[in-house]
């Protein structure tokens, strides 16, 4: 069996077709791409017990984000440390190792949803999954660098375009996996029809002579429900989401995909380089034919220019990744209901996967023309303008509803995702261009603790910064607000304001139903620090890039 994963195994014939390579490449890449496709996950995590909204006992949106970014952190303290076992052992057994974590963990995470125990969210879907995604992540790229010496931007391109489109796989999966295994909980009538009482900020219902808590489904709310059912109150704790179904589902699908792919892996023999390979020219940009040891390339200023540069590009991207349903109807949703549904808030979702699949494969080929330097002044410069203009959507729609506004946001965070898959899928050519092949798998591989940071960083910033504006406008619309009307609308006085916030008894929505007409919905303007603070970042990365140089001769290996 040891013998069946080993490197030698793996050891490609004579007249071996090196575009056979590919197909495995994005069998994997394909399957842990689907992190990608987490917000997607979000609604339902979050009314895992409420089914058709949120109840007071449901896990928040921030603690839900976190098993991404978690995920993400794994993902590169894994690659990070398993860069340099790679190159020993050979990917066949990196990727199957892979496939056994990235299954297993939908497995436990499905277990934890079933037993409304997050911590095993985390523990499965998080740090195992996230094992599975480094291992995943790195396996195919040093096999694809060696098999096209001769563009080496389009093959780590290949491989990593799978990462991107693994989302947009997933968006067909999810949601009707979801559906087929949805119940909608009990039904108890209109709100007019049921007498509420209100007990420590929850909404309680007599049912039988026993209080029961409820969810109240109100006309903002509907077009949130996966499954659309008639406003009124429901019991918590009844009916299925389905999200635990699904982690199972998925769990078993990619752990089967991931070891057909896995098996199908060769490496090139030593030396081996394909019909008329020239080896281009040293002088041309910052492309070496030297090479910098694993051990010795953190030892270069270079390495962590190229860290810092991932890693604010990676937190300029990925917070917006991990919320990218929310944000989508948050900005949206209440100025053009009859448009942004939900389904339209997944379809984006699915866009989001396509045009970061597309960017990958497309600016790392051009790369190779480019030169790796001009891409990424592309990326930085471009993508702080990009990000800058994302307020002024936002705040213009909230004021004047217009599908000129939706276009506009459409369009500009559509190519930000192209240059975010675009800066992934060069990296890879750019630490060969600057550290050369021999070990480009390992030192890929710590670059990637890089996207750890980036993963507690991003979500941490838009969430937080999400969190605080939420606050912000939630005083701010109940300031607007007659005593009476809230104390009717919500069964208690806004001085137990904190309280019916934590039990989400009291919500943006909700407060729009009451305040006085003309009253600007704040929802949309909730993500305008995030973005100005993304198009700071990417500016020190424009920075960190302008000084990029040749490594010092005296790294060089001898």
């Amino acid at each position: 069996m040891a013998g069946l994963f080993s490197k030698e195994r793996t050891v490609a014939k004579a007249g071996f077709n090196r575009w056979l390579i590919a197909p495995a490449a994005l069998g994997i890449h394909l399957s842990i791409g689907s992190v990608y496709a987490w917000s997607l996950f979000n609604p339902a995590l979050v009314a895992r017990l409420g089914v058709v909204t949120s109840a007071a006992d449901d896990w928040s949106l921030k603690s839900v984000v976190w098993i991404f970014t978690v995920a993400i952190v794994f993902l590169g303290l894994s690659a990070a440390f398993a860069g340099k076992w790679l190159e020993k052992v050979g990917p066949r057994l990196v990727g199957s190792i892979a496939a056994a974590c990235w299954g297993g963990g939908f497995i436990i995470g499905g277990i934890g949803i079933v037993t409304g125990q997050l911590w095993l969210l985390y523990l499965g879907y998080g740090v195992l999954g996230g094992v599975g995604l480094g291992l995943g992540y790195i396996s195919p790229v040093s096999t694809l660098i060696r098999w096209f010496p001769d563009r080496r931007g389009m093959a780590t391109g290949i491989a990593i375009m799978g990462f991107g489109g693994g989302a947009m796989i997933a968006k067909f999966m999810i949601g009707p996996i979801m559906k087929f295994f949805y119940q909608a909980p009990e039904y108890l009538g209109t709100l007019e029809s049921v007498n509420l009482v209100t007990e420590a900020g929850r909404r309680m219902v007599n049912v039988a002579g026993e209080l029961k808590e409820v969810v109240l489904v109100g006309a903002n709310d509907v077009a949130s429900m996966m499954v659309a059912g008639p406003e009124g109150v429901y019991v918590v704790g009844t009916g299925n989401i389905g999200a635990a179904q699904t982690f199972f589902t998925l769990g078993v699908a990619y752990f089967v995909i991931m070891m057909i792919a896995a098996f199908a892996y060769r490496v090139p023999k030593e030396g081996w380089a394909p019909a008329g390979f020239v080896a281009p020219d040293e002088t041309k940009g910052l492309i070496t034919q030297h090479d910098v040891h694993i051990d010795d390339a953190h030892k270069t200023p270079q390495f962590w220019q190229l860290w810092l540069m991932l890693c604010l590009n990676v937190t300029a991207g990925i917070g917006v990744i991990s919320v990218a349903k929310t944000m989508m109807k948050d900005i949206f949703g209440g100025a053009l209901p009859s448009v942004v549904n939900l389904e339209f808030a997944a379809t984006y979702v699915l866009m989001i996967s396509v045009f970061n699949m597309v960017g990958r494969f497309f600016w790392a080929s051009s790369s190779d023309y480019l030169g790796r330097k001009n891409t990424y002044f592309i990326f930085f410069g471009l993508g702080a303008l990009l990000y800058a203009s994302i307020p002024f959507a936002a705040q213009a729609v909230s004021v004047s509803p217009s599908m000129t506004w939706l276009i506009m946001f459409y369009a500009t965070t559509m190519l930000i995702f192209t240059m975010y898959g675009g800066a992934f899928a060069t990296i890879p050519a750019y630490l060969a261009d600057i550290f050369g092949t021999k070990f480009v798998g390992g030192i890929h591989g710590r670059l990637l603790t890089a996207w750890s940071t980036a993963g507690l960083l991003g979500p941490l910033a838009i969430t937080s910064l999400r969190e605080s504006a939420t606050a912000k406008a939630i005083q701010g619309l109940v300031d607007k607000i007659e005593p009476a009307v809230f104390q009717n609308a919500f069964g208690a006085s806004s001085d137990q304001l904190t309280s019916l916030v934590e039990a989400k008894t009291v919500t943006i929505s909700k407060l729009m139903e009451i305040v006085p007409a003309g009253t600007v919905n704040p929802t949309p303007s909730l993500y305008n620090q995030t973005m100005y603070l993304m198009a700071a970042l990417l500016i020190v990365a424009f920075i960190a890039n302008f000084f990029m140089r040749p490594v010092d001769p005296k790294h060089h290996m001898k």
